[in-house]
């Protein structure tokens, strides 16, 4: 574990500057002329991004995935990993740690930044698909029910450590790995804070409907 400590060191500085890069806040100052953070939730994600422009919403929403996907598959190289053999689980699970943490948390933006879904879902979606896959259909569901996104949101980020636990793999590293997970999805959930408030409050904007 030591000699692979230096590793994971530069693997999380280094997803977490991926992760940090707050491409919302600068597609809507560039196009725009504007701080999306003065308006909506405050939060640099897609959502609040396409309340200005729902075509920038989409970018953000795919460069925000990026950024997950580039931290762990950097991970991925920096660990020796190559096709055929078995994933280096705890090293991408660190870098998707770290670039979640980015996001929400970014230097440059004085650590306000978003809710960390999209770049969640770009970092698991290159280590685990399948779960992945699982938790979007979980979201679609909950969203079509209670038509809810941030409802959607914070069941998905619940579910996935435990449909990760039940698909991963044998692994020498999988706990750690997955208590990386866990705490991906906890940092999720509680970056949704004004939205559970809300929920319980019944004041969340539903989907389809007027902001209240």
């Amino acid at each position: 574990m030591d000699g692979k400590m230096p590793t994971l060191m530069v693997i999380a500085v280094a997803s977490y500057l991926l992760g940090s890069i707050p491409f919302g806040y600068l597609l809507v100052r560039i196009f725009r002329g504007e701080d999306v953070r003065q308006s909506g939730s405050g939060n640099i994600g897609a959502t609040n991004v396409s309340r200005k422009s729902p075509a920038l919403g989409a970018v953000t929403l795919g460069l925000d995935a990026l950024k997950g996907t580039s931290a762990v598959m950097l991970a991925y190289r920096l660990s020796g990993g190559t096709w055929g053999r078995p994933k280096p689980y705890l090293a991408m699970a660190v870098a998707a740690l770290f670039a979640v943490v980015g996001h929400i948390f970014p230097v440059w933006l004085r650590f306000r930044g978003g809710k960390g879904v999209a770049t969640a879902l770009g970092s698991f979606l290159v280590i685990t698909p399948k779960a992945v896959l699982i938790a979007a259909v979980i979201f679609v569901l909950v969203v079509l029910v209670f038509r809810y996104v941030s409802l959607g949101s914070i069941v998905a980020a619940a579910s996935f450590p435990l449909l990760l636990l039940k698909g991963m793999p044998k692994d020498p590293n999988a706990l750690s790995a997955l208590v990386c997970t866990a705490v991906t999805s906890l940092l999720i959930i509680a970056r949704h804070h004004e939205n559970i408030r809300r929920l319980l409050g019944g004041t969340e904007n539903r989907l389809g409907g007027k902001r209240p």
